[in-house]
C-alpha cells in the first residue's frame, strides 16, 4: 500500500511538472483597457480612422469608436460550433481606394450538414457589409466542432493567405492534397487562383492550396523585415510549432510530429522525415497558441524585432526573442489577464491584444 502511494505520488509530480510553462514572468510591461467588455474577440483590425472592427466567435461583428459599439449587419450566416464561429478580420492593403473587408468564419453552405472554413469579402457602408463575395469554401461540411483555422494575411504582392484546419480528421485531410483541411493557401485578392501556385497542374488538387501538412495554424503573420508567411499551429498534447511557410512544402502533420495524442499514447513513433519540414521551433508542453504578431516599433525599445504569440492555455502573451530564425528566449507578458486570441501592431505602433471575458488591451512597456 505505501509503495503504491509513492507510485501514485510520482506519477502526480511527474504529471504537474510536465503540464507546467517554465517561461519567465517579464513584469516590465503593463496594459490599459481599449475595449472592454468582449467575450472571445478572435481578430481586429484598424480602419484609416484608428476605428476597430472586432469579430466575436459567437458572431457579431463590432466597430469600435470614441468609446462606442456598434454591430455591424450584413453578415453571411455563421455557423457556431464547438472551435468555429466568426473567425479573423482583416483589411484589404489598398482599402483606402476599394473599401474590401475581408474576413473568415465558419460556414454551413452546402448539402451535408455541419460547417467547414469559409472566407468571404465584402464593403463596409454606414455600418451595413455590402457587396459580399465569398471567396472559398472548405469542403465536406462535418458537425465536429474542431480545427478551423483560420487566419488571414496579405503578403507584400497582394496574395490572401488563409489557413484551414483539419478539421479533426487527421488521418486523412493534411496529408491529401485533393482535400481541403489542415493547409495554408493562397488566393488572388479576388479568389482566383494564382498562376504559380504550388499544385495549379496536380490532378485533382484543390489549386488555392499553397502548403500542407498542418494541424489547426491559429496563428499567421508576415515578417517585416523578410517579407515571408509565418505560422504557428497547435500540436496535440505537445508539439505546438512555429513555421515558416514555402510554396508547396509539407508539413509533416501527423506522420511527424513531436507531440502524443491527449491520452498520452503515441500516434508517431518520428519527429523527422524526409521530404518534412521541421519547425522553426516547438512547445512541449503546450501552450495553446492562437494570434501572431512581431513587433516593428521604436515604442518597446530593444523588443523591437521580437515575436509574440498569444497562449490560450496558460493565459498570458510569449514574447519570443529570435536569433537566426531561432527562439533564444521567451518571457511571459500580460500573465494572468486572461486567454489571449489575437494579437496585432496597430497603426501608432503599439502592440494591441485580444483577451478573452477582458477586451482589447494596450501593451505599455514600463
Amino acid at each position: 500500500m505505501k509503495l503504491r502511494s509513492i507510485l501514485i505520488s510520482i506519477i502526480l509530480t511527474s504529471t504537474l511538472a510536465c503540464a507546467q510553462d517554465k517561461n519567465p514572468i517579464n513584469t516590465q510591461n503593463t496594459h490599459e483597457v481599449i475595449v472592454p467588455d468582449l467575450n472571445i474577440p478572435w481578430g481586429f483590425t484598424f480602419l484609416p480612422d484608428n476605428a476597430l472592427l472586432i469579430t466575436e466567435k459567437s458572431g457579431e461583428l463590432i466597430h469600435f469608436k470614441d468609446g462606442k459599439k456598434t454591430t455591424v449587419s450584413g453578415l453571411p450566416e455563421i455557423y457556431v460550433r464547438g472551435q468555429g464561429g466568426l473567425m479573423d478580420v482583416i483589411l484589404h492593403p489598398d482599402y483606402k481606394t476599394n473599401n474590401w473587408i475581408y474576413f473568415s468564419y465558419a460556414s454551413s453552405e452546402g448539402e451535408v450538414s455541419g460547417g467547414n472554413t469559409a472566407i468571404a469579402r465584402a464593403k463596409l457602408s454606414d455600418y451595413n457589409l455590402t457587396d459580399l463575395e465569398v471567396l472559398y469554401k472548405a469542403t465536406p461540411n462535418t458537425t465536429k466542432g474542431q480545427h478551423f483555422g483560420s487566419r488571414l494575411v496579405f503578403d507584400e504582392n497582394g496574395y490572401l493567405f488563409f489557413t484551414i484546419g483539419e478539421r479533426g480528421n487527421r488521418d486523412e485531410n493534411p496529408q491529401d492534397i485533393t482535400r481541403d483541411g489542415g493547409k495554408v493557401y493562397r488566393l488572388n485578392d479576388d479568389g482566383s487562383i494564382p498562376e504559380d501556385n504550388p499544385f495549379l497542374n496536380e490532378k485533382n488538387a484543390k489549386t488555392a492550396i499553397y502548403s500542407y501538412g498542418h494541424r489547426n495554424p491559429q496563428g499567421m503573420t508576415l515578417d517585416p523585415e523578410t517579407k515571408k508567411i509565418w505560422t504557428h499551429e497547435h500540436g496535440p498534447k505537445g508539439g505546438d510549432e512555429i513555421n515558416i511557410i514555402k510554396a508547396g512544402k509539407n508539413y509533416g502533420w501527423p506522420v511527424i510530429s513531436y507531440g502524443v495524442n491527449y491520452s498520452g499514447t503515441s500516434f508517431t513513433d518520428i519527429t523527422k522525415k524526409e521530404g518534412m519540414e521541421q519547425p522553426l521551433h516547438y512547445w512541449v508542453p503546450s501552450i495553446a497558441p492562437s494570434g501572431m504578431a512581431f513587433i516593428h516599433s521604436e515604442k518597446y525599445g530593444d523588443w523591437n524585432g521580437n515575436l509574440l504569440v498569444g497562449s490560450l492555455k496558460f493565459q498570458y502573451l510569449d514574447m519570443c526573442t529570435l536569433k537566426d530564425n531561432k527562439v533564444i528566449k521567451e518571457e511571459r507578458l500580460l500573465d494572468g489577464q486572461g486567454r489571449v486570441r489575437c494579437v496585432e501592431q496597430g497603426p501608432d505602433g503599439f502592440i494591441y491584444v485580444g483577451i478573452e471575458n477582458l477586451g482589447i488591451v494596450k501593451l505599455i512597456r514600463k
